[in-house]
């Protein structure tokens, strides 16, 4: 495991190395948008005699989501602002200045015990984070329960090309109705631990609905695991590229019989106030 650890570890270093060189290849003081190239990693590593990953795109993905920003670059940043990657088409990317987003659940906001239908092999074997939040999300309907339509999951880990935007992945996707008729698409994000709701994935999600489902009402999720596997789920939209909270609920999976009497008299309880 710690020669794994260190073989990830060096890879990511090499990742940033990389991407600061391209950054500064075309960065000037004051730029809020900085246009690269992915085939710039050839170049790049050649320049700084550093081994040329085997997946240029993993490179950026990393960065994107898994990994910090190179230290260089974010000394750049303005106050309240921090650089992001975002597509631009195929094999085409930008450094974007854009306002810091801090959607965090609210840790004051009350609690909804749902009896847990997640079958105990699925529990037993899920292995990540990521992966059991969705299969929890999935298996007790909590979109359903959330947005207040029947949701059915399309697909999970949907890859695809979207124009002026390149190859993005939805963790998972899903589509609704409602007792009106009116059709909808749900892209989930999924975060578990320490990950942080991103702008930049919540625009991706939006324009794959515009392109792929354009008569569907769109309507993106994020899903986060909080303490004690409690689940917060956002309804999630993006204004002036900073994401903004439509609606917010967290929920915990429990046994039937630990929902009491009391829990649902204050159920319906919000239900008449609203």
């Amino acid at each position: 495991m710690p020669k794994r650890n260190a073989s990830r570890s060096g890879r990511e270093n090499r990742y940033k190395t990389l991407l600061e060189k391209i950054f500064f290849d075309h960065y000037t003081p004051g730029a809020t948008e900085v246009v690269f190239e992915r085939d710039e990693f050839v170049a790049a590593a050649k320049k700084l005699k550093v081994p040329l990953p085997k997946n240029l795109g993993d490179a950026v993905y990393s960065v994107r989501y898994r990994i910090a920003m190179p230290a260089r670059v974010v000394e750049t940043q303005t106050e309240g602002h921090a650089w992001t990657i975002a597509g631009k088409g195929k094999a085409r990317y930008a450094f974007r200045l854009a306002k810091v987003s801090s959607i965090v659940p609210n840790e004051s906001l009350v609690t909804i015990k749902i009896p847990d239908s997640t079958p105990e092999i699925i529990s037993a074997y899920a292995l990540s984070d990521e992966q059991a939040l969705l299969a929890k999300v999935r298996y007790n309907r909590l979109v359903d329960v959330f947005l207040g339509i029947t949701a059915y999951s399309l697909q999970s880990h949907l890859r695809t090309f979207v124009t002026d935007v390149g190859q993005i992945e939805v963790d998972e996707i899903y589509v609704g109705i409602d007792r009106h008729g009116r059709q909808f698409v749900v892209p989930v994000q999924a975060k578990g631990g320490s990950d942080k709701l991103g702008a930049v994935q919540s625009e991706q999600d939006i324009a794959l609905c515009r392109e792929k489902f354009p008569h569907l009402i769109c309507r993106p999720i994020s899903a986060q695991f909080m303490a004690d596997d409690l689940i917060a789920l956002f309804e999630l939209t993006v204004e002036d590229g900073t994401i903004k909270i439509v609606d917010e609920a967290h929920y915990r999976l429990v046994p039937a019989e630990q929902i009491s009497s009391d829990d649902l008299a204050a159920y319906g309880l919000r239900k008449t106030q609203r």
